[in-house]
């Protein structure tokens, strides 16, 4: 599975982007599709992440109620909205596909994109 991100740029806080990941290969509606992000000197941690079918949607802490992902299996693609975006949301943001369940860690996730960078100004 090859995984592409777009959609990322500059945006004054407050703003919203959606991010797409566009993926390649077969079988991309038996993926777990996660988002990551990472800014600079950080860790890359979870932002959010949907289960195969859509039917199952986890968010971390800091972007409950702002960031919406979601999926069209028939466009073999996955979608983070970001709303009322705020400084601290600047990075590098990566989508990521696992097979079967879906997780918070990282480390369980099989392929991964080369990241959108998304900067968010005061």
């Amino acid at each position: 599975v090859q995984l592409v991100e777009s959609g990322g740029g500059l945006v004054q806080a407050g703003g919203s982007l959606r991010l797409s990941c566009a993926a390649s290969g077969r079988a991309f509606a038996s993926y777990a599709m996660g988002w990551f992000r990472q800014a600079p000197g950080n860790e890359r941690d979870f932002v959010a992440v949907i289960s195969w079918s859509g039917g199952s949607t986890y968010y971390a802490d800091s972007v409950k109620g702002r960031f919406t992902i979601s999926r069209d299996n028939a466009k073999s693609t996955v979608y983070l909205q970001m709303n009322s975006l705020k400084p601290e949301d600047t990075a590098v943001y990566y989508c990521a596909a696992k097979v079967e369940w879906v997780s918070t860690e990282k480390e369980e996730y099989d392929y991964w994109g080369s990241g959108t960078q998304v900067t968010v100004s005061s």
